[in-house]
């Protein structure tokens, strides 16, 4: 285990109904204890696995979900293989009730294989199962989300949303590192991830500190916390956070939301596009276009653009549905050619 000595904030005053609004808007991670203690799954899941599986099938409508299988040998890490050019797991398409016996069936082996189903939409998949177990938000439409597997290992990663993610059967250690430790994390590929996001490569299981030195620093800046069946944990948009599973059925409930319209485009896609056509370019051109996006995006505000009248600031201007579906229209002609 890592050494990590400062431990994420607790909040013992949170309920499932009840959530403070500078708890979903905060900048720094937070423990809800306790937040979901009181749903069904997570009662059932402290008298048994298997009382947990029976619960979540009720609400199963038998479509087919994805899920990663890895050799014993895995020890539970999700992962890429030795070059990074693929992972060291199968990527199958199963009956979740296949995965959940398969899940009781190893749950007594010292080295099971690693069985992990990721990020699957519970609206579309257990239809029925919040109107019994959920959160409620004021003005937050969240996504929300079910993860099951036995005792994984998900490698650090940030989301772009922000995240309440909610233990319900089993215990998950949380690992987090603040957005301005991604140099020390190492990352790995931006187009092939296991979950799609780009992943530290650090294994945090055993460290490689001659391969990954500045690691020690993000030490330094972690904060952890290990989520009894029932707790929560809030992670702030871009937090990076390394998630592992310690008991042979973990499940995992998590809203995603944005504090953004969703009308804003992800900025993953400008991300993508710079690497196209910035990237490359003579370093006297990148640090002209670094000072460009300074004025114009990082460094803006009120009096950048007041020498303008506001009739002629066009997509300089205040951003809204309208303004977006123009700008996204002049880019998407642009990108055509």
């Amino acid at each position: 285990m890592l050494d990590v000595n400062k431990k994420i904030k607790q909040i013992d005053s949170c309920g499932a109904q009840s959530i403070p609004s500078d708890v979903l808007t905060s900048s720094e991670p937070l423990v809800l204890k306790a937040l979901v203690a009181d749903w069904p799954l997570t009662k059932l899941g402290q008298e048994s696995s298997q009382k947990a599986s029976d619960y979540l099938l009720q609400f199963y409508k038998e479509t087919p979900v994805n899920v990663a299988l890895g050799d014993p040998s895995t020890q539970g890490r999700v992962f890429y293989n030795s070059d990074c050019t693929g992972f060291n797991y199968k990527s199958l398409r199963v009956s979740m009730k296949i995965l959940l016996n398969k899940l009781q069936e190893h749950s007594e082996e010292s080295s099971p294989p690693t069985i992990y189903m990721a990020s699957t939409m519970i609206d579309r998949w257990l239809p029925g199962f919040r109107n019994e177990n959920d959160l409620l938000f004021d003005s937050i439409d969240p996504l929300a989300s079910i993860w099951i597997g036995n005792r994984t290992r998900i490698a650090a990663h940030y989301d772009l949303p922000d995240n309440i993610a909610c233990s319900t059967v089993g215990r998950r250690r949380f690992t987090l590192f603040p957005p301005e430790q991604m140099d020390n994390l190492y990352p790995g590929p931006i187009d092939l991830a296991p979950g799609g996001q780009s992943i530290s490569l650090v294994d945090f299981h055993n460290p490689d500190f001659d391969k990954y030195p500045k690691f020690r620093h993000a030490l330094e800046a972690a904060q952890v916390a290990e989520l009894e069946p029932g707790d929560a944990v809030f992670i702030p948009s871009m937090w990076w956070h390394h998630v592992e599973s310690l008991d042979p059925l973990s499940v995992l409930v998590n809203y995603w939301w944005r504090q953004t319209p969703r009308y804003m485009s992800s900025p993953m896609n400008t991300l993508n596009h710079a690497l196209l056509t910035m990237r490359h370019l003579p370093p006297e051109q990148k640090a002209a276009w670094q000072n460009i996006f300074n004025r114009y995006i990082f460094d803006a505000d009120d009096q950048t653009h007041s020498h303008i009248p506001s009739e002629g600031l066009g997509i300089l201007g205040s951003l809204d549905e309208a303004l977006a579906k123009n700008i996204e229209s002049a880019v998407l002609s642009k990108l055509k050619r």
